[in-house]
Parts: C-alpha cells; structure tokens; sequence
C-alpha cells in the first residue's frame, strides 16, 4: 500500500550502502519532510543530508517523465511504445551488421540499489545483448576489492567487514566512512559507533594523506603518501611476521612463504617513500597485533591507484595473520536474508577469461575495465563498439580522462541511455528512457546487505504512486528487452519461455523466491509485517564452512599477488625518493553530494562552494599563489583551470579536487548550474594508467603541476567543462 497523506515509513534510502532506515511525511502527493527511524536495526535513526533531497528529486522540474529522442540539436518527447520501438531497432541494427560485441553496455552505481534494476535491467535486459564490452562503475571504485575476495575467500562477494560495533582497535587507511557512510562497509549511524568504540577504551587511528572528517576524530591520524599504501602495509605485515605475533587459523596455508616475500619491505626502506616514519610502522604493527581485537579496513584511496589490489590483499593479510579474520571485533562476513552467495545468483567471479580488444586488460565477472571503453569505442575493427547502452551512469564525469569519452561518445552510431536527467554522458544518447523516482518504487537492497556491519533485513513499499504515463525502472527494462527479443527475432523454445517469464515476473515476486530459497528463515510476508525491519544478530564466524574455495582452505599468497609483490620490490630498488617539489593528486567527497548526480537539489549544494582545489600553505606559497587565486593544474592527459584555497588537512605535496563535478559541459545546464563551477578532476586522470593487477582506473596519486592562470609561460587554454 502506498500512502498519499499522513506519515509513511519508506524503510530505506537507497541512495548509498548505508540503506537508512527513513520516515516520511506526505500530503498531498509531495514529500513535506523526512526523518530518521529510530526503530531501525541497522540505522538507528541516523540518516544524511542525502536523504533529505529525496523528495526534491521527486518534485525536480529538471527530471525527465517521459522519453525523449534526440531531433538534430534538440530534444522532443515521444510516447514509450515509440520509444521502445526506437532503442530495439538501433541496438537489432547494430548487431546484425556488426556482431552482438558491436553494441556496449555500461551501468553505473544507482543500478545497485534499485531491485528492479538488478532484476530486469543487469539480471534481465543486460545478457540479452550478449556482448563481451559490458563495462560499470565497479572498475571505478571496488573492482579490486572482489578479485582479492575472489582469490582469498572463493567467492567475489564474500567479503570480511569490520565487525565495528566489537572491535578494540580499528585501522582505517584510505577512508572516511564518516562522509561516505561506510562504502564495501554498510555502516550507518558510523559517528555513534565511533563514539561507542572509544567510550569502550577502543582505538581509532587513520592512514591518508588527508586529514579527513573521520581523520580528526581519530585517536592518531598519519599522512601517507599517495600511490605509497601498499608499501606501509607491506612492512606493516613484516613488522607483524618478524616480531613472532602471527596467530593465523589453521586453515590458513602459505604463512612462511609471505614472510619471505615481504622481507625487503622493512619500515627503514619503505618510510622515505611513503612519508612515514619507521617507528610509526612499527608501533602500529605491533599495537594492532597486540590488540584483544582488531580490524584494518580500507577504501577508495588504497583500491584506485596502481598497487590497489596489493593493498586490498595486504589488508586482508593483516587481518588473517593477526587471527583477527572471522573473529569478534575482526573481520567477519554477513549472513544476509536474500543471499546472492548461496543461492548462487551472482557468480564467484573470474579474472581474464577474456581481454579487451585494444590494451588488453582482463575482464573480471563478465566486465571489462572502464578506463578502456573510449579505446573500444574509437579504435576500429571487429568488436569495436558502435552502439552503446548507458544504464543509470555518468561516465564522462566519473572515468578517467572524461574528456577523450565525451568525444569518444559523439562517434556512435547509436546510443540509449536509462535516466531521468540529461546529464554531460546522456546528452549524447539518441534516446533517454526516464524512470520513475525512488520514492515511486518497492525496494530491498539485494546487495549491499552483503557489506553490513550487522544482519538486518527490510522491504520498503513505495512512498508515493507513480505518476500517470511514468515507468519503473524494471518495467522499461522489461519492455524494451521483449521488444528487442520480437526485432532480434528470437526463435521459441524451452531457453526462450523460460527468459520470457523471467522478464515478466516482477522485482518483488522474484524476491520472495530469493529469501525462501536463501534459507534465512525470512519470507516477503514476514517484512511486510515488520515494516521497521528484521535484527538478524551480530555478524557471526563462519569460516571455514563459509568459504567458497574447493578445499575449504585460505591460500594467502595467490600467484597473482605473488608476482606483484615481486615487481613492486624490483620496483622499489631503484626508485628515486619523491622530490619536495612533486604534487600529487587526490580526490575527496561530500556528504552533500553522491558522485556525479544530486548537484540539482537545492538543499545539497547551498552554502560555501566546495568545489576547490585544496593544497597545503606551503606548496602555495612555494608556488607564489594564495587562497583564492585561480590556477592551471595541467597532468599528462590534460588540464583545468580552477580556485585554490589553502588547507592545513593536506600533507605536503598533495593536493585535492572533489569527484563529481564538471557540469555544464556542452551545453548542459542544470537547475543550480550557478553555483557549480567546478571543474571536472577527471580531465586530469589518465585511463593509460591503471592498476596492475585489475584494470581498474587510477584516481590517487596522479602527478600534477600547478601554476596560476596569468602566468605568461605554458600553453593554455580553458577547457568546456569549467564555468
């Protein structure tokens, strides 16, 4: 039932992992205010500034209702079945001439946390294409996460999270959960856990070469040098090894040979590299193995730059070695009511089984590497891709070297993009096929369950009704792949019905068939009756019978990482140590801001701009600039010009830009288009070069030069993204 007066529980944001539990009042159809709900399990009555712009994208007079199809330089909106008509015919056409490669799909982050997106669009539209260029915003976030959950643990969604509410003695490197709300770590209400962990006498320390919103409140923050993580925690884990405090389960194999290879990593080598000193390695090695327990946990700064698998392996190992996997207060892994694992939906997870046409990159769970899609899309010859499907993504603002796609872009063929915003990627699509709102739709994370702290379980019934002639998202996935079936003419058999009642089922009745067949004890009807949702427990230990390895054993040192280890010690025996003069490049997010989108709620972007270059006093003032100044950052594959303000947070050398902006690119303008004049920081990122082990893009640790814009030197022109 949905309500259109009075007070309606939502039961969940769905607009990051934090799946907060949300009250909502409504009169008259309008969302008029939103709370936390103290009676969820999970949240706690916690929720963000996020939650609150829910509504305003509900009402947002910028949002798209209904399809629009591209008429040379404008826009005209056109009926669904026209529509349908339109997409089925250009993708069918594509592939008969070129081949099922020929059309590229691409989904960003909002696909995972809708249900029917899961179901009908990646679970049900996507494969109908059978092509191999499918691409996504995992290989620009957490892509290195899953290969090394894949080669540890067996499986890519069996991933250990900090058992935070129990833990002694937490190490985060390269997160800031206390902006992101936990990210491959479903923690909400993260500032009261923080809070209850240091009242308890627990430690809370930070590794980033920022001193973050979650840095400051920590008991030590360290500064690292960007790109340089996986060297601390190299000698991190020496440190551990050498002083005897290993402490592994016994189904852990290969501990003597990861002290071998480890051994050069010693903090007295690594320290000049990272910017670290030897005895601050050494003490949090030995107060994180000294510990009664203890988990390391880190994120976006280690996983995107080119040792991020290393990294996310190494914290791991940290982890395993110190007996603080699958234990209380460590590292343990949920048991979700939906279990994609167990009832084998999503698959374990292979790394290589193809490569990209171009640079060769290896495709991981039936994805290709995002920083290579310009490549396939401008290189010609067979499987170039000559249409391209963009489902719920921004990727001109959110992938390496933006500026080369967004030309890349205007030589399709075709292109379909599922939003309800003409954004900087979709204003290239020949059609845009808009979905109704979040707050129009039932939902229950299938996902994002797998990363929570806690196991809960909820089904959210819409908050409004949809508006007369809009569609949910699995309902335009449903109708353009039965269109597309009937174009493609698909012959009739038992394949054929069978896919066909997949696509009809809806998003909630195929969940009811993944919580009975999960095993968890929890039906559809039971949610329903528990409109706060189900406390399943704590996270409890389950390895080994958990594990999804043939032997039912952790193998710690996979080939792969093997050889990265090596190369990054051969590397390390000739590298020059950083010069003082070096910049180096982060990112950094807003809680008033969710990648690329929501830069068009009012209530998000109001106050001071925030879309500056940070950079530490010193650097400016070796540089003759100032807080204010408007400066040329110039990397190897392009520039910006932008305002720089000054910030004692950065370590020296390092400077930082927001990901997410670079409106108004093209022309595009969005509701608020005034107070977003920030450049976009990936037209200073460079899709050459990416992580070594994945493919992933590298967004950390990109050299820069910086120099202010009336400078007479250098050649310099603005690029169409700053405002």
């Amino acid at each position: 039932m949905t309500a259109t007066t009075g007070t309606h529980r939502l039961g969940g944001c769905n607009l990051c992992e934090a799946m907060c539990g949300l009250t909502f009042t409504v009169d008259g159809g309008a969302i008029t205010s939103t709370r936390g709900d103290s009676d969820d399990p999970l949240s706690r009555g916690h929720l963000c500034p996020k939650a609150l712009a829910l509504g305003d994208l509900h009402a947002d007079p910028d949002r798209l209702r209904r399809p629009i199809k591209r008429v040379g330089t404008t826009w005209v909106e056109i009926g669904w079945d026209e529509a349908f008509d339109l997409v089925a015919d250009g993708l069918v056409r594509t592939r008969r001439t070129h081949g099922p490669d020929a059309v590229g799909v691409y989904w960003g982050n909002p696909m995972a946390h809708s249900l029917g997106a899961l179901t009908h669009g990646i679970g049900g539209f996507s494969p109908l294409l059978g092509t191999r260029n499918r691409f996504s915003a995992t290989s620009l976030d957490t892509l290195p996460h899953f290969v090394i959950h894949r080669l540890l643990y067996g499986h890519q969604l069996l991933a250990p999270v900090p058992d935070i509410d129990r833990t002694q003695y937490f190490l985060i490197i390269g997160s800031n959960p206390l902006v992101s709300n936990g990210s491959t770590m479903t923690v909400p209400d993260i500032a009261n856990r923080l809070k209850a962990l240091r009242n308890r006498g627990g430690t809370l320390v930070v590794v980033d070469p920022r001193r973050t919103e979650t840095a400051r409140i920590a008991d030590r923050h360290l500064y690292v040098r960007p790109g340089t993580d996986a060297l601390f925690l190299l000698a991190v884990l020496r440190s551990v090894l050498v002083e005897d405090r290993a402490r592994a389960r016994p189904y852990v194999d290969s501990i003597d040979a990861v002290a071998e290879i480890v051994e050069p990593f010693t903090p007295e080598v690594v320290a000049p590299h990272t910017g670290m000193s030897p005895d601050d390695i050494r003490a949090i090695a030995h107060d994180f193995a000294a510990a009664p327990s203890a988990v390391a946990h880190g994120r976006m700064g280690v996983s995107t730059q080119q040792h991020g698998a290393l990294c996310q392996w190494a914290i791991q190992a940290l982890n395993i070695v110190t007996g603080n996997l699958d234990s209380v207060g460590g590292a343990l892994v949920a048991a979700p009511a939906a279990d994609l694992i167990r009832t084998k939906v999503m698959k374990r997870g292979e790394l290589g089984r193809w490569r990209s046409r171009v640079r060769g990159l290896p495709e991981f769970g039936g994805e290709l590497p995002t920083a290579t899609m310009a490549d396939e899309i401008v290189t010609p010859g067979p499987g170039q891709i000559r249409s391209l499907v963009v489902m719920a993504g921004n990727p001109v603002l959110s992938s390496p070297n933006g500026s080369r796609l967004d030309d890349a872009l205007l030589s399709l063929d075709f292109m379909v993009a599922f939003d309800f915003y003409v954004n900087e990627t979709t204003r290239h699509a020949d059609v845009i096929l808009p979905p109704a709102p979040a707050v129009t739709r039932d939902h229950y994370d299938l996902f994002h369950h797998h990363f929570a702290v806690r196991n809960t379980s909820r089904f959210t019934p819409a908050v409004i009704p949809k508006a007369v002639g809009e569609k949910h998202d699995w309902e335009i996935y449903r109708d353009v792949a039965l269109r597309y079936r009937r174009a493609l003419g698909r012959r009739f058999g038992i394949a054929s019905m069978v896919e066909s009642v997949r696509l009809r089922m809806s998003p909630v009745r195929s969940l009811d068939m993944l919580l009975r067949l999960s095993g968890r004890g929890v039906t559809l009807r039971k949610l329903r009756k528990a409109p706060h949702g189900i406390d399943l427990g704590p996270l409890t230990p389950s390895f080994p019978q958990s594990l999804h390895t043939p032997d039912k054993r952790i193998d710690l040192l996979p080939e792969l990482i093997q050889n990265e280890i090596t190369t990054l010690g051969d590397r390390l025996a000739t590298a020059d140590v950083p010069t003082a003069d070096q910049l180096l490049l982060i990112g950094r997010r807003h809680l008033r801001s969710n990648n690329s989108w929501m830069h068009n709620a009012p209530r998000l972007v109001k106050g001071a701009a925030r879309h500056h270059l940070l950079a530490h006093p010193s650097d400016l003032a070796a540089r003759g600039l100032a807080a204010g100044d408007t400066v040329c950052v110039t990397s190897a594959s392009g520039e910006i010009t932008i305002e720089v303000d000054a910030s004692d947070d950065l370590m020296p050398g390092v400077v930082s830009i927001p990901h997410g902006y670079g409106h108004r690119r093209g022309g595009v303008r969005l509701s608020v288009a005034s107070t977003l004049t920030g450049p976009s920081a990936n037209d200073l990122t460079d899709e050459t070069v990416t992580e070594n082990v994945t493919g992933a893009a590298v967004f950390n640790g990109v050299p820069v030069t910086m120099r202010r814009v009336a400078d007479p030197g250098g050649k310099h022109s603005e690029p169409p993204s700053v405002g």
